[in-house]
């Protein structure tokens, strides 16, 4: 627990003047173009990290970008960093990939739904008890927020339509189908394969129940095109859409994401 009494002039300000050099340090480990061993690497960051903590009590960007960096590397992180990806519907679907997106350091994110959480979405979505009768798109950005505060998130409260398909996605790299009903689904493929056909499409359909998640894949459908799922099982009484076997879609449409942010295109 942060402690809460007060502390000697004197001693906050050399205590801010420690954090202020650590951050810098920690920046400038980040920006060096200085060659040095992996090993050497890592245990220049981890210690910048460790000592240069927040005096607000949250991680810095640049600690934040840098523990990322440890695991996955630059070149890789580079590539998150710069990537642009919406996701159309913030259901199980969409809130469970939005995470994910955001714990790996997908940069830009773009959020869509013009839905608002109430207690039947807890069973499969990425809300809390405080997130009901809020729009998703708001309770969803903060709650990602909670991950990883320096992300740019967008986000559009509306429905998507075959009218406005273009003016909503026209600027993101890809594009992250995650609707619950399937007329939604079908509209938006193929709205996106006629109008916006160099935007990669991943959607996801055949999720509810409690099937083996083995039968779950993905699949590259056409150049740009990509299907996460079963492709069969849809909701029925008592096996309806459930947190883990529509989490298992929700993470095969992100891994497919990543593999094409990271030019692997194949599925």
């Amino acid at each position: 627990m942060a402690y809460q009494g007060s502390t000697p002039s004197s001693a906050t300000d050399n205590a801010d003047a420690t954090t202020a050099d650590n951050a810098t340090t920690a920046d400038a480990i980040l920006a060096t173009d200085t060659v040095l061993a992996a090993d050497t690497v890592l245990a220049a960051r981890r210690q910048a990290i460790a000592s240069a903590p927040d005096p607000h009590g949250l991680a810095t960007e640049a600690e934040i970008r840098a523990a990322l960096i440890d695991r996955h590397g630059i070149d890789v992180q580079n590539r998150l960093d710069a990537a642009r990806v919406a996701i159309a519907g913030l259901g199980g679907l969409g809130s469970t990939i939005a995470v994910a997106l955001t714990r790996i350091g997908v940069g830009h994110l773009h959020l869509v739904d013009f839905d608002r959480v109430d207690a039947t979405n807890l069973n499969r979505q990425q809300y809390f008890l405080k997130d009901l009768g809020r729009h998703k798109t708001t309770a969803l950005k903060a709650n990602l927020a909670q991950i990883n505060p320096y992300l740019d998130v967008t986000t559009d409260t509306t429905i998507v339509a075959p009218d406005n398909v273009e003016k909503l996605f026209g600027g993101d790299d890809i594009i992250c189908e995650a609707f619950d009903v399937p007329e939604n689904k079908t509209m938006l493929v193929n709205t996106v394969l006629e109008r916006l056909p160099d935007h990669k499409l991943v959607c996801g359909s055949g999720m509810a129940g409690f099937r083996s998640s083995n039968l779950i894949a993905t699949r590259r459908v056409s150049r740009n095109f990509y299907f996460c799922g079963d492709g069969e099982t849809a909701p029925v009484p008592g096996a309806g859409l459930m947190a883990p076997r529509v989490g298992v879609v929700a993470c095969h449409e992100a891994n497919m994401i990543v593999r094409i942010i990271l030019g692997e295109n194949e599925a």
